[in-house]
């Protein structure tokens, strides 16, 4: 066996240790907001459809949709264990908070589809009353860089969804990391926005676990893309 291969799962070991650690804090999250949830909200009031709770539940499960869908495009294209492992986590992560936000909405009685545009909830004011998204515009202008209708930060486009069907190997394996640290980077401005406007317990808890697993995935890719440049 070469030297390089002798490396990899030793240096492969710490990444993916900072990456368990951060699922085991996501399930514990998950797990305290199952079971104090329905108690922590009794006093709060129901989000209604247009609020940014509800907008955030809506988005972030379309946004989760994509995620896992090249998660699994990824598996199929690739036999590298550490790749096919990191597809799976992040599908079936993203499979279970959707349900959980699926859940959400229906506990609150409100449809799964909303009748605005998506993205509104995050042009709307922040818990401090100010207007801005906390998110400048690429052009520094200061006007909110996510506008309603327009794409979800970080949501690949479908040219690039079909050209991630038609690679294999490590090509595929590239594509799939600059493709799902784009991703990642997207949900964890969604999580930080909703975040600045809610306060709802079992909406604040998700947020924040997703922003320290996507957060935690997206070192991880980093080193793994670097691997493969």
């Amino acid at each position: 066996m070469s030297a390089e291969h002798d490396e990899r799962p030793r240096s492969g070991v710490g990444r993916w240790a900072v990456v368990l650690a951060a699922s085991v804090a996501l399930i514990a999250v998950a797990g305290a907001a199952f079971a104090i949830g329905r108690l922590s909200t009794l006093g709060e009031e129901t989000p209604s459809t247009t609020s940014a709770e509800a907008g955030f539940a809506r988005d972030m499960q379309v946004h989760h949709q994509q995620g896992v869908e090249l998660a699994m495009i990824v598996r199929d294209a690739t036999d590298d264990p550490d790749v096919r492992l990191l597809g799976y986590d992040i599908a079936t992560a993203q499979a279970q908070q959707s349900g959980q936000m699926y859940g959400w909405l229906a506990e609150w009685g409100l449809p799964q589809a909303g009748s605005e545009p998506s993205m509104t909830w995050m042009t709307r004011p922040v818990a401090d009353g100010s207007s801005h998204d906390g998110h400048d515009s690429a052009d520094g202008s200061g006007e909110a860089a996510h506008l309603p209708g327009e794409p979800m930060p970080g949501l690949a486009t479908p040219e690039q969804v079909a050209e991630l069907r038609e690679l294999d190997g490590v090509e595929a394996e590239r594509r799939f990391l600059e493709l799902m640290i784009a991703h990642h980077e997207g949900a964890v401005v969604m999580a930080e926005a909703v975040l600045e406007r809610s306060t709802y317990p079992v909406v604040v808890s998700l947020a924040e676990s997703i922003i320290l697993s996507q957060q935690a995935e997206i070192a991880l890719m980093e080193d793994m893309l670097a691997e493969r440049s």
